[in-house]
């Protein structure tokens, strides 16, 4: 009877569709088991879940295999999943739309740092050799109106096996799906398959706005100082809040800093979880809520404000890139040593200091701003990220794969990367120093992202913002301010406690370079309020 109502090509669907659920799975079915304990009497509604994801996978399959296409698809399908199971299970981290535009952004250096022999091959065994199986023993057709009739009662049948499956345990299913999303992140295909489907409708889609949008067209400089301003702002890479002993953490990872009279703001929020949104996020004036990458880009940031006023702007790179935010500014690649004076192999942060007496002195008479973008944190080989003589945190894990390390080991490396922050910025200061009698100086110190070490069997960064551990956005901020700066430490200093976000940078950095906008006009009217208010 089964035979004649399925072809075994639609069989062999349902063989895939087995394989996938059970060597893909791993993270969802853990953290399944995490939510609802067997022991606590949920056995037959984890059973009931397992069921119903692995109908609601034979369904998709059934969905998008047509004829001979059909080998091509399950192919894709299982490579992929293949890949999306190791990060999930190594790291606890959702492949949304978010982090295929990680994956996008990510070159071939950062690829590198991802790639082990339990990546290859499991990638082989669990990906390559399933795929030519595949296509070795795939059964023949059919004809076409037989495979069509198998296709639509297999899809009427699997239909049915799901309503079964979810009445008897509806009440339950309603608050598993309201009350947790992370569980149907991690389903494997369906979820990423959905949002690579997501991805590509969004990467097919037009510019938002075609023409580049002028912002704070009304801006206007209102200082009358004798001073020029010098900037250094610092964009952070992966750091988080709470691992700078400034901000409170047990150990010593800001020794160098607190010689400095510092000001470390401690509630600070950031735009995203990743590089690729947080940095184009945080010079936009859009906020959290309105900004996209193709509205952002789209139209002019912080950056351009400043420049059309007459800030002479340089940005340093010894990260990936910008993200977008330099494309209109000058721009210097420090992650080769063509330019970075001190690689060891790796190119170190403070080869970004290099030649900024120079390009300081040749701007005599000029606002300047110089953004240093940061190697910073970046994992997950948080032991590649400082020299040698940084490494006073052991034992450290020694690898990019963190479930092979202790959460000790994997928090000492990550500790020393911190340390190496401390001593690059307090390097940055000591630079600042030399110019604050001719200009009013200043250092911004902010993160673009935390990171999550393991709490929660969580690793990295880039999960969905509704649901990113507290570890992924709190984020570190830390200001030095010279003698003639127009606000003093004791003002700025009241501000400490107060949340913030990058949604504040826009404004703040015109409010540096005492420039006014009706844009940042209610922003600086809180910002007043705030301070009057202490």
């Amino acid at each position: 009877m089964y035979k004649k109502l399925i072809t075994p090509q639609h069989t062999f669907i349902l063989l895939v569709t087995l394989f996938l659920m059970v060597t893909g799975n791993a993270a969802f079915f853990q953290k399944l088991a995490a939510i609802y304990p067997p022991a606590d009497g949920n056995s037959f509604f984890i059973l009931s879940v397992t069921t119903f994801f692995t109908i609601a996978t034979a369904l998709f399959l059934n969905l998008i295999c047509y004829g001979m296409a059909t080998p091509w698809v399950l192919t894709v399908i299982v490579i992929s999943a293949s890949l999306a199971a190791y990060f999930m299970d190594s790291y606890g981290v959702v492949i949304d739309v978010d982090m295929l535009e990680n994956v996008r952004q990510t070159d071939v250096r950062e690829a590198s740092e991802l790639m082990s022999f339990s990546f290859v091959s499991r990638v082989l065994l669990l990906g390559v050799l399933p795929s030519y199986l595949i296509f070795r023993f795939f059964p023949q057709s059919q004809g076409f109106k037989r495979e069509l009739k198998s296709k639509l009662t297999l899809a009427a049948i699997l239909a049915v096996l799901l309503a079964l499956v979810v009445v008897p345990f509806s009440s339950q299913y309603a608050s598993f799906i309201r009350e947790h999303k992370t569980v149907r992140f991690l389903s494997n295909p369906t979820f990423f398959s959905y949002s690579v489907i997501k991805f590509v409708s969004k990467s097919f889609q037009g510019v938002e706005n075609k023409t580049f949008i002028q912002v704070a067209g009304d801006t206007k400089h209102t200082g009358h100082d004798d001073k020029n301003e010098l900037l250094v702002l610092v964009i952070g890479e992966t750091a988080r809040s709470d691992r700078f002993s400034l901000n409170g953490y047990t150990r010593e990872t800001n020794p160098e800093l607190k010689q400095h009279k510092v000001i470390s703001f401690k509630d600070v929020s950031s735009c995203g979880t990743s590089t690729a949104t947080s940095v184009p996020c945080m010079f936009s004036s859009l906020g959290r809520r309105d900004f996209t990458i193709k509205k952002g880009l789209a139209q002019e940031d912080v950056l351009d404000v400043l420049a059309r006023n007459g800030v002479e702007i340089l940005w340093r790179d010894n990260n990936s890139d910008s993200k977008g935010v330099a494309d209109r500014t000058t721009y210097e690649d420090f992650k080769k040593p063509q330019m970075n004076p001190v690689c060891d192999p790796e190119c170190r942060d403070v080869g970004m200091l290099s030649g900024l007496d120079k390009y300081i002195e040749a701007r005599k008479g000029k606002d300047i701003l110089i953004v240093l973008h940061q190697m910073g944190n970046h994992g997950p080989a948080y032991y590649k990220r400082y020299p040698k003589e940084f490494e006073r945190f052991t034992p450290v894990c020694k690898t990019n794969e963190l479930d092979k390390c202790t959460k000790e080991e994997i928090g000492n490396a990550y500790d020393n990367a911190i340390l190496y922050t401390d001593h690059f910025l307090s390097q940055v200061i000591k630079l600042l120093q030399k110019y604050e009698n001719n200009h009013e100086t200043a250092l911004l110190y902010v993160s673009d992202h935390g990171e999550s070490l393991g709490e929660y069997g969580v690793y990295l960064h880039g999960a969905p913002y509704a649901i990113a551990p507290k570890a992924q956005i709190h984020v570190p901020a830390i200001a030095w301010i010279g003698e003639n700066f127009d606000y003093k430490f004791d003002q700025l200093n009241r501000y400490v406690n107060r949340p913030f976000s990058h949604d504040d940078l826009f404004c703040a950095m015109l409010t540096v370079f005492e420039m006014e906008t009706d844009t940042c006009a209610t922003w600086r009217s809180a910002f007043k309020q705030s301070r009057d208010a202490q």
